[in-house]
């Protein structure tokens, strides 16, 4: 048997079950707010537990989810044994929290079951209290045995509980040790039931902590034997609390091993457990969603929620409350929490979300357009208590549903007409409409695939099913590799972390990272000697690598940069002594559990002891501290220029650029992106000090004006600060406004290093997040460009780019503004320099705010150019038509050549002719003789049944091995030919057959 650190509770008072009786919930007084607070006081007051306010529902650092699905999420570093030993969770024991959750996208997927039923939600909450090294499983059932029956009240002869028991093909035994507490507590063998590895045993992945689980379930009936629809999908039955007790570790080869601390993670859905004690069976009828469904109706036109599903419900319109409810508390909490509906990941899914509200909202509940971003205040009024940003960011969150419920339905009038045109264009013959455009009209406008369906069934066609199956699996495979990405093989895990805290392996001390200085004008960056300490080859701790293993190595000391806060880790090498010439090149530093791991493909034989220099790539630590200072002046620039409202969402520094992510309603005017880039440069031009110092978290976060994200942050903490010092930014009688962060990076002692900063973009993710990304300095924004006139590759700066892109848009204006153009073929010259020119401004960088100043010129130079390319077709294709009628005169069918390069003008040739002549059938080819190409356009007399133009063209151009399309009335494609005359007599013979 295993070694348990179990520390016993007192005894209850008074046996653990009560007598049958019928249970209908908690007094009225007791709402859901009181449920939560009782559950966070018991372990906080009673049981001296730690409350850790909720994360956001964007994980920290966690490309494996999409949004934190559960209350262990953000303990995860705890759990893996990477969280920084300077943090304050690096000292949690007992933890207790209500956490904000929410299940949509990836593994844990509520999202079409919300609305069917009465329990699925896709944002809920969830309560939980760990034990982190501390109380394992006797302490953790008593508890919540207690708090079941004796604060909340529950009959006990109304419970079950399930334990894990065994599995023979894992070599795992039953967890008797955890049955045997549930007898001693007092419930009864019959309601103590054994499960399997699906119901009872919790797995983080496919490797990681991991271990058995008990979990007690509800019987809303009672007066029964309800054992046998325990784990049975029975609606009467539901699990309301599961124990998960982590003793093992799953290997990569899928093989267990003892965790050496073990700990306890416990959740409990809030919405589940209110529906028990308010005596309701459905969720949406507790003080949860009655006034969200009350504030529904009152926006609706239709009638009250009746909680009725499935058949029961005709028109879905008690589904509609549902999933509106439902809803609307998810994206105002993801809103809140800085994920906004967008095109990808996690953005993706709120989008699908929103969509799916706005289309109940208003196609079943009949409510106007507005409605849905009208009961955010009532989302506040409920979850704001215990969730403040709600409050704050209320605002915010209206105005991003109302944008995107307004893009939604433009998007859905913008589909319906595609859906009409593609109908128009098809061949029925089939009955099968295109799976790649019905792809594209969710995929890129949002239109929901099931009322893609709805409308092809009225005209009697439906979607190529298996193509679109085939393009949806492939989307969802591109995604999924794209989350999963790839990870590092040498990346510590938590029994290794556990077998260096074991073997007393100091953490890495990593202080000569900031230990350089200016000599002269330039960076000194300190010599450091090493002594590994350890060495990791992606599955243990080893004695000795060898040439061409890839390992992990750790050293006593460190002078390389780990990735971490949005900057890139450092580059370079590690020579051994006595073996100069032998590199050992860097290609990753990363931070786990206080240990820094260079990443290493040994070049020969290393072991611990051995003594090591290690040489930085000085170049690019620079750039990358030129780039992390400018970043933070950047903030400060954003929040002078826009305002308090703009808080940062997302950064990474590299050595060639910046990318800064920020909260703001719409992209930035040319105006606005002038005065921040102006902003940064003043700071830049004044060569101002960059002051560092570490201090106590709390005593950090006292300083007026200091910008933070949500991060778990090591205390002590190191403070940055431009021109003013950190000491005097903590006098509160200081009022000058500056740059002031928590930052862990490396940064520039003075600004003037960074020379310059050029925005060379600035667009919207998503609605209410733009993302800048600049460059900086002189090698940073070198960039090719290719100039229009001379045809040789320069190599300029960004600014310099701008300005001979500027001179080229003026050449170009004046020649358009000048005399009149001579011939077609000279505007259509100059028309197609325009496409090159705006391709050119839309992909070099530039100033942004200089692009989008470009870009407003070239969209009125094509216009202009489109307009005279048009007339002077027009006047072309007139004098042919003129030509073809005083050859042919005006006849039933008239198939004749014309001259030109043109389908354009063929086309506008044939149209001229047919206006003149209504009732003649026209077709006309031009022979491209240089390459055999054969232009064909027709035109046939309004009501024409014998012979419609889009069956000529597509039969005279398909004889002639290629293709065309058009309407009844008329129609344009390409073949080929050598022979025109020929072409032309099976074009019109084809013609008399069909009108005959």
């Amino acid at each position: 048997m295993f070694r348990l650190l179990l520390r016993r509770l007192r005894p209850l008072s008074g046996p653990p079950g009560r007598s049958a009786r019928s249970f209908s919930g908690c007094p009225p007084e007791l709402s859901a707010a009181g449920i939560r607070s009782t559950f966070l006081d018991f372990f906080r007051q009673k049981h001296g537990h730690l409350l850790v306010p909720s994360s956001p529902v964007r994980p920290r650092g966690d490309p494996s989810l999409l949004f934190v699905n559960a209350g262990m999420n953000q303990f995860k570093p705890i759990f893996l044994g990477t969280v920084d030993p300077r943090s304050d969770m690096a000292s949690y024991r007992r933890v207790v929290n209500s956490q904000k959750c929410v299940r949509a996208g990836g593994k844990h997927n509520d999202l079409e079951d919300v609305g069917r039923d009465v329990y699925h939600h896709t944002f809920f909450e969830m309560l939980g209290n760990w034990s982190f090294g501390d109380y394992f499983k006797e302490e953790a059932c008593w508890m919540a045995w207690n708090l079941l029956t004796e604060h909340y009240g529950i009959p006990a002869d109304r419970l079950y509980v399930s334990y894990f028991g065994g599995d023979i093909a894992s070599g795992l035994t039953a967890d008797e040790e955890t049955r045997q507490i549930w007898l001693d507590i007092g419930v009864p063998p019959s309601r103590l039931l054994p499960f399997g590895l699906k119901e009872n045993f919790w797995e983080m992945g496919d490797s990681g902590p991991c271990g058995p689980c008990t979990e007690i379930h509800y019987d809303h009936v009672g007066g029964r034997d309800a054992a046998s629809l325990v784990n049975a999908d029975s609606p009467d039955v539901v699990e309301i609390w599961n124990l998960v007790f982590m003793q093992y570790n799953r290997e990569v080869d899928h093989s267990l091993r003892l965790l050496p601390h073990f700990s306890v993670d416990t959740g409990m859905g809030l919405e589940r457990l209110v529906t028990v004690l308010q005596g309701k069976r459905s969720n949406y009828d507790t003080d949860l969603f009655t006034p969200l469904l009350h504030a529904i109706h009152q926006r609706s036109g239709v009638g009250p929620y009746g909680g009725r599903t499935g058949a029961a419900d005709p028109g879905k319109v008690d589904m509609a409350y549902r999933v509106v409810a439902d809803h609307i508390r998810t994206l105002s909490v993801c809103i809140a929490d800085g994920v906004h509906p967008g095109m990808s990941g996690a953005e993706l899914v709120l989008r699908r979300i929103l969509r799916r509200a706005v289309r109940f909202c208003v196609e079943v509940l009949q409510a106007p357009q507005g409605a849905l971003a009208s009961l955010v205040p009532t989302v506040t009024h409920t979850l704001a208590d215990v969730y403040p940003e709600l409050h704050r960011e209320a605002d915010r969150i209206i105005d991003v549903i109302n944008e995107n419920e307004a893009h939604f339905l433009s998007s859905l009038q913008q589909g319906s007409r595609l859906i009409h045109r593609t109908l128009n264009r098809m061949d029925y013959k089939h009955g099968v409409f295109p799976a790649s455009v019905a792809w594209s009209l969710h995929r890129d406008l949002g239109f929901p695939l099931d009322l893609v369906d709805l409308m092809l069934e009225e005209r009697g066609v439906q979607v190529d099913r298996q193509e679109l199956d085939r393009l949806i699996t492939e989307n969802y495979k591109v995604a999924s590799d794209l989350q999963s990405g790839v990870q590092s093989q040498v990346t510590l895990d938590v029994l290794s972390l556990a077998e260096l805290q074991r073997l007393a392996v100091p953490h890495t001390n990593d202080c000569l990272k900031y230990q350089y200085r200016l000599e002269q004008g330039r960076y000194v960056f300190p010599a450091c000697c090493a002594t590994v300490l350890a060495l990791y080859d992606g599955q243990a701790l080893v004695s000795e690598v060898t040439e061409g293993q890839r390992c992990g190595v750790i050293l006593d000391q460190t002078c390389f940069y780990s990735e971490q806060g949005g900057q890139s880790h450092d580059q370079g090498y590690f020579t051994r002594d006595r073996l100069q010439d032998v590199l050992f090149p860097v290609e990753k530093v990363v931070l786990a559990g206080g240990y820094v791991v260079h990443q290493v493909t040994a070049a020969d034989s290393l072991k611990p002891g051995d003594q090591i220099q290690l040489h930085l790539d000085q170049v690019h630590r620079l750039s990358c501290m030129v780039k992390h200072t400018a970043t933070h002046i950047l903030n400060f620039a954003l929040r002078t220029v826009l305002g308090p409202s703009v808080h940062q969402r997302g950064s990474h520094v590299s050595a060639d650029r910046l990318r800064f992510d920020f909260s703001v309603k719409g992209s930035l005017s040319v105006s606005q992106l002038q005065q921040v880039e102006r902003c940064v440069n003043d700071i830049i031009s004044a060569n101002q000090i960059v002051h560092s110092q570490e201090l106590p978290l709390q005593r950090a976060r006292s300083i007026s004006g200091l910008r933070t994200v949500d991060e778990v942050y090591p205390d002590p903490v190191r403070v940055v600060s431009v021109a003013v010092p950190v000491s005097e930014l903590l006098i509160d009688e200081t009022d000058r406004q500056t740059s002031v962060e928590l930052c862990c990076g490396t940064h520039l002692l003075q600004t003037g290093a960074i020379e310059d900063l050029v925005i060379i973009s600035e667009r919207q993710m998503v609605k209410g997040i733009s993302r800048i990304i600049a460059v900086t300095g002189q090698e940073a924004t070198r960039v090719s460009y290719c100039h229009l006139e001379r045809q040789v590759w320069q190599m300029l700066q960004a600014r310099e780019v701008g300005q001979v892109l500027s001179q080229d848009v003026d050449s170009l204006s004046a020649r358009l503004a000048g005399s009149a153009p001579s011939s077609l073929e000279s505007i259509q010259r100059l028309a197609k320099e325009v496409g090159i020119l705006s391709d050119a401004v839309d992909n070099t960088p530039i100033p942004q705010w200089q692009r989008r100043e470009l870009q407003g010129r070239l969209r009125a130079l094509q216009r202009t150019s489109n307009t005279t390319v048009r007339k002077l077709e027009t006047r072309e294709a007139a004098g042919r038509a003129q030509a073809l009628l005083e050859k042919n005169g005006r006849k039933d069918l008239l198939v004749d050549a014309v001259e030109t390069d043109s389908l354009s003008i063929v086309m506008k040739t044939v149209n001229q002719l047919s206006a003149v002549s209504p009732l003649s059938h026209v077709m006309l080819l031009a022979h491209q003789r240089h390459s055999g190409k054969v232009l064909c356009a027709c035109q046939v007399p309004k009501g024409s049944t014998s012979l419609l133009a889009s069956d000529w063209a597509v039969a005279v151009c398909c004889h002639f091995g290629g293709s065309a399309g058009g309407s009844a009335l008329v129609a344009k494609g390409t073949g080929s030919s050598s022979d025109i005359t020929e072409a032309l007599r099976w074009a019109e013979e084809f013609a008399r057959q069909k009108m005959q």
